[in-house]
């Protein structure tokens, strides 16, 4: 079964991990292109590349379960401390850095990282050009600034109005857009709704693909609130796929009951989707809210049609 997530950072990273929890999964993840913080940021800025980070963490979530993948992993995942130069970046964001240097193209680096770390699946960036994400955001006084950059999107204090990437329409990445239209499953969330979900939807020929993809399609929802979607509903995490996508549906959407409430509204959303709404139990343990990728899987292989 042809399964493709879509996302980035930890929300697609777990979600990765829970599927390959599950049995018979053909893997692909499509990753946001838009990180402008941290390592990414500068390696961005200086090497003139694809931002690593995100394609870092769902490589190291498909990595293979051997030992030496996984302490192929490890290293990937390792960050350098100090003041120097090297300080804060991570050991996997320069390979994969050096590999789209050496290649000149960045879905072969990816593939060269995924066999580096026997990856129980391929990623792929949603666009092979770096995205800039800029918000409308209505502040406490009611006034609307722009605020331009995933890191400072994803901060705002203020009510996100509107999303947009810079280009405006940036070429969708090939192997993805196939990917999409072999794929039995695609799946939207967890993860920072509205710069690393909803920037799939802004490549136009991904979006067309996603529309006019025959597989069923999943939302996973966020357990709790983040400083972006502060200011919105769960329901509304829902309408915003469409309002983005007019015409987008869905199948299923998944969320854990504690996480939502009052489940009704929720339903009511899903059902304008054409989903059902399944509730599961897929937060850690601790009271954290944080998906737990052995409970997703639980909760996911029914779902998918498969056995765990």
């Amino acid at each position: 079964m042809r399964v493709v997530a879509f996302g980035g950072g930890h929300g697609l990273s777990v979600s990765l991990r829970a599927l390959r929890q599950v049995s018979d999964l053909d893997i692909t993840a499509v990753v946001t292109v838009g990180d402008d913080g941290g390592s990414s940021g500068r390696l961005r800025a200086d090497r003139g590349v694809l931002p690593p980070g995100d394609l870092r963490q769902a490589l190291a979530a498909l990595a293979g379960s051997d030992p030496l993948s996984f302490q192929t992993a490890e290293l990937f995942q390792y960050r350098f401390d100090g003041v120097d130069p090297l300080a804060g970046h991570a050991v996997g964001n320069l390979v994969l850095c050096g590999l789209m240097e050496m290649y000149g193209d960045a879905v072969a680096a990816l593939d060269h990282a995924g066999a580096m770390l026997r990856a129980a699946g391929r990623v792929l960036p949603m666009s092979r050009v770096p995205v800039e994400i800029e918000a409308d955001v209505r502040d406490a006084t009611g006034e609307v600034g722009t605020v331009r950059g995933q890191h400072e999107v994803a901060i705002t204090p203020g009510h996100v109005e509107v999303v947009r990437i810079l280009p405006e329409s940036p070429p969708a990445c090939t192997e993805a857009v196939r990917a999409v239209a072999a794929a039995d499953w695609l799946i939207f969330g967890p993860g920072s709704w509205y710069t690393s979900v909803i920037p799939h939807l802004l490549v136009p020929e991904l979006a067309a693909a996603i529309l006019a993809s025959p597989a069923r399609r999943l939302v996973t929802l966020n357990l709790a609130a983040e400083k972006e979607t502060a200011s919105l509903p769960v329901p509304d995490h829902l309408h915003a796929l469409t309002r983005y996508l007019p015409g987008l549906t869905a199948d299923v959407v998944l969320a854990d009951g504690k996480a939502v409430g009052d489940p009704e509204p929720v339903h009511r959303a899903a059902e304008s989707l054409g989903a059902r709404l399944v509730l599961a139990p897929v937060a850690v343990d601790s009271g954290c809210p944080r998906h737990d990728p052995s409970a997703l899987a639980v909760a996911l292989s029914p779902v998918l049609g498969t056995a765990r």
